[in-house]
């Protein structure tokens, strides 16, 4: 069993019980549920939209691999109702799930790359990991969920200063 750690992001309909049904689901079809964090709202991050996004991060324990953990969450978002345009760029989506974390494993395919490599710049990412598990260590960079955090706030107070 390896532990497994999902982002989950909302903007349309019911956001809360969007975010729910995923967490039932993600337990009934990818693993043991252990744990989740507290919803977070935040702008849409990459894309402009009028749709704000609530997001989670939960934790199970799976025995699938990687790979068959991404099908299985691909298939939750279009059992949910989440259409891929192949258009690019980000869209209003009514469930994402992605993997954040595969134990602590580096895995680098072209259809997954985990840690997700996007992480770092997404406090909606940062701020639940280090709720969930402050002093699990990013396999990559080598730091604690917690460390992770408290270094993108100060990067982005250290910013806003700047602008004033």
């Amino acid at each position: 069993m390896t532990e497994i750690y999902l982002g989950l992001g909302s903007n349309l309909g019911d956001k809360r019980k969007n975010l729910e049904n995923a967490i039932y689901l993600c337990h009934k079809l990818i693993g043991v549920f252990k744990a989740n964090s507290r919803f977070m709202h935040s702008a849409p991050w990459g894309f402009q939209s009028d749709n704000s996004f609530l997001n989670a991060v939960i934790v199970l324990e799976t025995p699938h691999s990687a790979e068959l953990c991404l099908q299985i969450a691909n298939a939750i978002e279009r059992e949910m109702g989440r259409v891929r345009t192949g258009e690019p760029g980000y869209h209003d989506r009514i469930i994402d799930i992605d993997i954040l974390q595969y134990g602590d494993e580096i895995i680098d395919l072209p259809h997954l790359q985990v840690p997700h490599p996007l992480m770092l710049q997404r406090e909606f990412v940062l701020r639940p990991m280090a709720e969930l598990a402050p002093s699990l260590v990013h396999p990559v960079v080598r730091k604690t969920y917690k460390e992770l955090l408290d270094d993108f706030l100060k990067a982005q107070q250290s910013a806003m200063s700047n602008l004033q």
